[in-house]
């Protein structure tokens, strides 16, 4: 048939493929799978795994997007993606989904897509004792005259137990009495009631009242049970009681049926008179909950109608019980039932429920796409309950049915998104009934468009300027950027690239939010440490293939004032003295303190001022020089020891600050006499870790000569056992014939107590001499180094000053251009305004170290090679005074070396074979010129 459509021209080739695949689909959703559960299962609790059961591939459930359908209002159940196992997803009550029928079963349907799959599925809900029987009144209440014989039975209330099967209501028990016995009867839909069978005949005389527990059990495990007490009142004689014309009454009534509507009549008849004869109909106690509210009884004529909305799909057959009695003194009723069959009719308009859209669909979507899939469902029976479904004419959508009130919305023509970009389908159901009812709901169905533009912004970069020590996470900038396609192509990603070298730059100062482009900052930025970043922007749209887009962002770091101003001189932790003879003039530059501020521009603007001082008017500081000079003369009244406390503060917003001890001692001595005496006018505060040091450097010394010493003894044994033949001279002719000798001090003066000072003996052939011998020290280091120079012997002189140096007796003429003049002295009590005279150095440290290096170099004083411990042309002096205090400004003491304690001057021999002039004349060339000519 299929064949004979296409080739007739009224099927395409899209047509038949999706005829095809629905065939297929109803193929395979022909196998239904069964699963039982007990009620009141938990949530999460498994069922049955349907991905075995229907031979599905696990790993494309969640692709094909695996639902549970069903045509109740609530979802009973699930599926796990990852698992399979179908789950259970509310609370089943088996009372409250079947009420009192025996099986209890919930259909479902299992709907998979790409391609679309339906299977059914039924899942046996099976009852668990859980509910106690409960009787409709707390008490009964009974009057039996005296005259009724036994055998005479009294119907008794009937409990109402919910679970069905072997936990419904199974069974009732008497109280243990003489009178009664209790017979339980089953109705005809197997339910239980029981009845009071009077075996023995009441004396009202005797026993007016009787009481009796009326207890109900279900057959549940444990059985649950319910007790009504019944109170017995003894009356006198009736003796007949009503009868009715026959025991069941049928009746049939639409469930349309208003109010008032009659449904049956019944009759009873007494064969007593009077009083006794006239009889009262009444509702029997073992009626269900909810008779009262359906039905009326005429309590006169019996005439049944009805009183509340009977509804067929809630229930379609109602038992009611009924009772008749007279009006006598002790009255004695009759009953019988009345089944009323209630009739179907088409009052329940069918209900459209979309149980899975595929919407946005792609404008090149082929024909037969499945757009939707929708169920109908309609509570009618019969015919009422057969469903249509339809579309509007003149759309490219239609609906065929796959299953029994199952439908599948379709693409029947091309999208087009540039003419329809979205669609809102009318979809109408309507049922067989008479009259039909019908039911409308709209399925929006979005048409999508493929990607095919790039994310635009308004500018290519971006110029970002940011105050330092920010807060982190609050947003810098937000990227303005759109793409003009349509979701999900639309959907942009924004990435930060890396700057090229600058690696980790991105995920250690910067961020950004994917969504919505707004870039925050991970930690609070440096002006100090990087005050520019260059990053770069990549958005990405969400289409296939991706589109991008890149930014460029630069991002500026502006300052502002958060260091503190730091103290480079004097150095903060070390003591810093400054030594002024008294008299000093005023603007004599005593020192002068360093600043430096890590900010930038006007908030590292340093000014100084003085913030603490013995006396104000002593000194005076250079606002933002930070030069310190006297701002009068030196007095005698002045404290010799003055404690300078400079304030050092930046010009930012807010202003910070730091401050600078100085301490200036006031001596009453020249510099040249402490440059003489330099062992004598030690600070009076030496550094704490000092003696430390000199102890550690006084035991290095000791281990090396001790080593020294061993190593010279091992190398005479050696040198004793290769020449044996040598000993045997004369003792006299190895050891040349020793000289004065020369003692030096082994450790220079005024830096160690006197009673660690050594003297060692020397012999002028000292690397042929024996081991050599100490004594104890002179007291005074100087007087020892005086000693020394003058008993030496000439040649020893030259050896260790130099060539052409005479010894302390053989002074020669005064050179007057070896002294410093006041602008070229060493250390921070250099001042440019000093006298012409060149005194020495008053610094007791600058004296100790030029001594140190004059000792040390004069060795070299003959070849001129000496650097004295620093760089070419620098004498060591630039590690201290600074770059800019070299050799140029320097007199060269190689050429005139004053001894103290001596009359002696060391000239350089060397520049005066070599015809030069002395080096020292560069520092103070035109001040020692003057000197000259005067």
């Amino acid at each position: 048939m299929v064949a004979e459509a296409r080739s007739s021209g009224l099927v395409s080739p899209g047509r038949t493929v999706g005829v095809l695949l629905l065939l297929a689909a109803l193929t395979e959703a022909s196998t239904i799978i069964h699963y039982e559960i007990l009620e009141e299962r938990e949530k999460g609790f498994p069922v049955g795994n349907v991905v075995t059961d229907l031979g599905l591939d696990l790993g494309s459930l969640s692709a094909r997007r695996l639902r549970v359908v069903s045509g109740a209002s609530r979802r009973f159940f699930e599926v796990n993606w990852e698992t399979g196992e179908m789950f259970v997803n509310d609370r089943l009550d088996r009372e409250e989904l079947c009420g009192t029928l025996p099986s209890c079963t919930v259909t479902l349907e299992l709907v998979v897509e790409n391609p679309l799959e339906l299977f059914s599925a039924e899942v046996v809900v099976q009852d668990i004792n859980d509910n106690n029987p409960s009787f409709p009144t707390a008490e009964m209440k009974l009057e039996i005259s005296e005259a009724m014989a036994p055998g005479t039975r009294f119907p008794l209330e009937s409990a109402h137990d919910p679970d069905v099967g072997s936990n419904s209501l199974q069974t009732y028990e008497l109280s243990h009495n003489e009178y009664f016995a209790l017979r339980v009867q089953t109705r005809e839909d197997g339910t239980k009631y029981a009845e009071l069978v009077l075996e023995r005949a009441l004396d009202w005389e005797r026993e007016p009242s009787v009481q009796l527990v009326l207890t109900a059990l279900d057959g549940g495990t444990p059985a649950r049970s319910a007790t009504l007490p019944i109170r017995i009142t003894v009356l006198d004689a009736n003796d007949n009681a009503p009868a009715f014309n026959q025991s069941l009454y049928r009746a049939r009534v639409r469930e349309d049926a208003p109010p008032g509507t009659r449904v049956a009549q019944v009759r009873a008849t007494d064969l007593d008179e009077g009083l006794n004869g006239e009889i009262v109909y009444s509702f029997g106690s073992h009626n269900r909950a909810g008779v009262r509210e359906l039905f009326a009884l005429d309590l006169v004529t019996g005439v049944l109608t009805i009183k509340g909305r009977l509804d067929f799909e809630d229930t379609k057959l109602h038992e009611i019980y009924i009772q008749a009695k007279d009006k006598g003194a002790n009255p004695e009723g009759a009953h019988c039932k009345v089944l009323v069959e209630v009739v179907d009719v088409n009052d329940n308009a069918p209900e459209i429920t979309v149980t899975s859209v595929y919407s946005p669909v792609p404008e090149d979507a082929p024909l037969g796409t499945v757009i939707a899939l929708l169920s109908v469902t309609d509570l009618d029976a019969g015919e009422n309950g057969q469903v249509t479904c339809e579309v509007p004419p003149g759309l490219p959508f239609s609906l065929t049915s796959s299953l029994k009130n199952y439908f599948t919305l379709k693409t029947s023509a091309a999208l087009d998104r540039e003419t329809v970009p979205e669609y809102n389908l009318s979809i109408t159901a309507r049922d067989s009934g008479t009259p039909s009812l019908s039911a409308l709901t709209t399925v929006r169905v979005q048409v999508s468009d493929i990607n095919d533009n790039p994310p635009q912004s308004s500018q290519s970069s971006y110029d970002v300027y940011v105050e330092e020590n920010n807060l982190p996470g609050v947003p810098i900038l937000n990227l303005s950027v759109w793409d003009p396609d349509a979701p999900p192509n639309a959907r942009l990603s924004f990435f930060l690239l890396e700057p090229g070298a600058e690696t980790g730059l991105v995920g250690r100062y910067f961020t950004i939010n994917r969504d919505n482009g707004i870039l925050t900052t991970l930690v609070p930025l440096d002006y100090e440490d990087q005050r520019e970043f260059q990053l770069t922007a990549h958005i990405n749209d969400g289409g296939t293939p991706v589109l991008a887009t890149n930014i460029s962002v630069n991002i500026f770091v502006t300052d502002r004032n958060d260091n503190a101003p730091q103290v480079l001189y004097p150095r903060p932790g070390q003591s810093s003295v400054e030594v002024l003879p008294r008299g000093t003039a005023a603007g004599h530059v005593v020192s002068r303190v360093v600043g430096w501020d890590a900010d930038a521009g006007h908030n590292a603007w340093l000014s100084y001022s003085l913030m603490g001082a013995p006396n104000q008017s002593l000194f005076a500081v250079g606002l933002h020089t930070g030069q310190i000079s006297t701002a009068r003369p030196i007095q005698d009244t002045d404290s010799p020891r003055q404690i300078l406390t400079v304030l050092i503060s930046d010009n930012g917003e807010p202003l910070l600050s730091t401050t600078a001890t100085l301490t200036v001692s006031v001596t009453e001595e020249s510099p040249e006499a402490r440059a003489e005496f330099p062992s004598g006018s030690a600070p009076r505060e030496q550094n704490k870790n000092l003696t430390f040091y000199l102890l550690l450097s006084l035991i290095l010394v000791s281990v090396g000569f001790a080593v020294t010493v061993l190593g010279v003894i091992i190398f005479k044994v050696y040198k004793w056992k290769r020449s044996r033949d040598l000993y045997r001279a004369p003792v006299s002719s190895l050891y040349r014939t020793p000289v004065s000798s020369l003692h030096a001090d082994a450790v220079r003066g005024g830096l160690m107590p006197p009673h660690l000072y050594h003297q060692v003996y020397l012999t002028t052939d000292s690397r042929r001499s024996d081991p050599l011998l100490k004594k104890p020290g002179a007291a005074s280091p100087l007087a020892s180094r005086q000693n020394t120079l003058r008993s030496c012997d000439p040649v020893f002189y030259r050896q260790v000053l130099g060539a052409e140096s005479a010894p302390p007796g053989q002074q020669a003429p005064p050179n007057t251009d070896w002294r410093f003049s006041q602008a070229q002295r060493p250390g921070t009590s250099g001042s440019q305004n000093g006298d012409e005279t060149g005194t020495w150095p008053n610094n007791q440290f600058d004296t100790e170290m030029l001594q140190a290096m004059i000792l040390a170099s004069a060795s070299e004083a003959a070849d001129g090679s000496s650097t004295l411990g620093g760089g070419t042309g620098t004498m060591g002096l630039s590690a201290r005074y600074g770059p800019q205090f070299t050799l140029q400004h320097v007199p060269d003491y190689r050429q005139n070396v004053y001894i103290p304690g001596s009359n002696a001057t060391l000239t350089n021999a060397a520049g005066k074979r070599d015809g030069k002039a002395p080096a020292g004349g560069n520092g103070n060339k035109k001040k020692s010129g003057k000197k000259e000519k005067k």
